[in-house]
């Protein structure tokens, strides 16, 4: 069984990549795509699939426009953070989800399913009437982030962080009060589930709008974000970013 991974998450691929590879040791991950452009590209040069594992929203868009725009006969099974009103969407298009975070024992189902209903499988999925729909409908804002702390794991209110960071491929947070946790989830998960508060500044850093002082030149006309707590090293914006940033900043 060949399968391709959308999913523009290096770690979240790779997790995912295992456990497939566990529930379905007969499987093999034959590409890790990151973009819907990559993702366009690849399906029109290659040989389609038996499975697709999909993320939604990727780093240059929704999935769905790679599926509207080609005629893949590959069923795809979605991972999605999103709630259960989009969700409505799938069920009422025949196409398979599995909720982020995800566990081996919902990929083994997924898996076990696809290979129950592949003989009828039709690929007469109506992906228009689902891009219409996740396009009008924005996840809502997470309102908590569970956190590791020693042999326990708190939930930290979405709006008491101050930052998230990647430190050693880990996914940390800072809250306002200064306190520090581990967190497992991928960054660019939090990004899409933290809502419009927080900006990407980089591959690094998920910054709070409350946690902004100021801003200042750096380097190749960067800018240097300076937070309202102490925090240790620079966040930048590379130069390509500013406008956006500075939009976002002014709450465009």
């Amino acid at each position: 069984m060949k399968v391709v991974i959308i999913e523009d998450e290096k770690l979240t691929a790779e997790d995912l990549q295992e456990s497939i590879m566990h529930a379905a040791p007969d499987a093999k991950v034959i590409a890790i795509l990151k973009s819907v452009k990559e993702a366009t590209t690849y399906f029109k040069e290659n040989n389609t699939p038996d499975l697709i594992f999909s993320d939604i929203q990727l780093g240059d868009g929704l999935s769905f426009e790679i599926f509207k725009s080609l005629s893949l006969k590959a069923p795809v099974i979605f991972c999605t953070a999103y709630d259960e009103y989009a969700l409505n969407a799938f069920k009422a298009n025949g196409v398979d989800y599995i909720v982020k975070p995800y566990t081996q024992k919902n990929i083994t189902e997924a898996i076990a399913k696809f290979k129950e209903l592949k003989k009828s499988f039709s690929p007469a999925v109506q992906y228009e009437t689902i891009l219409e729909l996740f396009e009008n409908k924005k996840p809502n804002r997470q309102a908590s982030v569970l956190v590791h702390y020693q042999d326990k794991i708190l939930p930290v209110r979405t709006e008491d962080i101050a930052l998230f960071y990647l430190e050693n491929e880990i996914t940390r947070i800072v809250t306002f009060d200064q306190k520090n946790y581990s967190v497992n989830q991928a960054l660019g998960e939090l990004e899409k589930n933290a809502g419009t508060d927080f900006y990407r500044a980089n591959r690094q850093y998920l910054v709070n709008r409350k946690a902004v002082k100021d801003v200042s030149q750096y380097f190749s006309r960067k800018l240097k974000i300076n937070l309202t707590i102490p925090f240790a090293e620079n966040i930048t914006i590379g130069k390509l970013k500013v406008t956006e940033f500075l939009e976002w900043l002014s709450g465009k």
